[in-house]
């Protein structure tokens, strides 16, 4: 029975370009039909691409990747996935950027434990990495809400004769609907906008 090669890819978001990856996958020769690229979070497994991945891989075939945080960067899920492959399944693993992580040598023991131990501390480290990222983003949020940066879309502009409009619908001389309409937005909206304009004038 003849063994396929498969290569794995995976970006973050659909801006980001898989160039880099698939330049380090050329030598390998892998056909075309057996690179799947996921455009998704590492955060888990949970992704297209990968899931057909999973059911065309049999026994003796080998997954190419080029780094380990091409797989995931949640620590649990990338060691649960590496031993189901390589384990249960009998797929051999490739990761080119670190040459002890590459399951078609050493199968003895040593050489498992070997790979086993470097896999945790990269995966480990692979997470570390992206928890670093989120709690710099949070506190950045945090820092630019301190000193008043608002987030989301800007406010649509009220027409120049809000006051005018605003004094009107307060003395019932047309409806929330119609008020809405002029100043073109929602009934919702108008209400959050003149909230504090309303509470004023109690």
């Amino acid at each position: 029975m003849s063994h396929n090669t498969y290569a794995y890819i995976r970006v973050s978001t659909q801006e980001q370009n898989e160039t880099r990856q698939l330049d380090a996958i050329k030598p390998m020769n892998i056909d075309p039909q057996n690179v799947y690229l996921d455009k998704q979070s590492g955060k888990n497994f949970n992704r297209p691409a990968w899931k057909k991945l999973l059911c065309r891989m049999q026994r003796g075939d080998l997954l190419v990747v080029k780094s380990i945080d091409r797989l995931g960067r949640n620590y649990a899920d990338v060691i649960t996935q590496w031993r189901s492959l390589t384990c249960d399944k009998g797929i051999d693993i490739k990761v080119l950027d670190m040459s002890l992580l590459d399951t078609t040598y050493c199968k003895d023991l040593l050489g498992t434990f070997i790979s086993d131990l470097v896999l945790q501390i990269l995966s480990f480290a692979a997470q570390l990495e992206r928890d670093f990222i989120r709690q710099r983003q949070a506190e950045g949020i945090a820092a630019a809400k301190a000193v008043g940066k608002r987030f989301g879309k800007r406010p649509l502009p009220l027409p120049p004769d809000f006051d005018d409009l605003f004094q009107r619908w307060r003395r019932g001389e047309f409806s929330s609907k119609k008020m809405a309409a002029l100043c073109k937005i929602s009934r919702r909206t108008l209400f959050d906008r003149t909230k504090t304009l309303r509470e004023s004038c109690r």
